[in-house]
């Protein structure tokens, strides 16, 4: 699996879990530390750990090995290192404060979507007669 394909993978993972402003970061060309960061943002420190935990048990049956991970029991900025994709989950205040969009600004940042699409609700006819 490449690594864009692996770093996609985790961006749906976190969707998954209901993940804020899902965006992936292409740092290939501005550092050689890693190939890609994963950002997404949570309301609340619950949701911050559910995330993550997502995107840990999604690469285990995956078969991607955890390397390093940090902050699970502050649960503001959980960082999930896959080595070659370092994942970024934090809880929506921490993420305005550490901007890392803005600090890794030479980098090729894609949003991220929910692939799967929402379901439409029919709409109730109406039975009140008109005068």
């Amino acid at each position: 699996m490449t690594t864009k394909t692996l770093a996609k993978k985790i961006a749906q993972l976190a969707l998954t879990k209901k993940a804020l402003g899902v965006t992936i970061m292409d740092l290939r060309k501005v550092t050689d530390m890693t190939d890609f960061f994963i950002v997404g943002s949570a309301d609340s420190e619950v949701q911050v750990k559910a995330i993550a935990d997502e995107i840990v048990d999604g690469m285990d049956k995956l078969g991607v090995q955890l390397w390093h991970r940090e902050g699970v029991s502050q649960r503001q900025w959980i960082l999930l290192d896959y080595v070659d994709v370092v994942v970024h989950v934090f809880h929506k205040e921490a993420r305005s404060f550490y901007a890392l969009e803005k600090l890794w600004g030479d980098a090729k940042i894609e949003t991220v979507e929910d692939k799967i699409p929402k379901k439409k609700v029919p709409r109730k006819k109406s039975t009140a007669k008109s005068s």
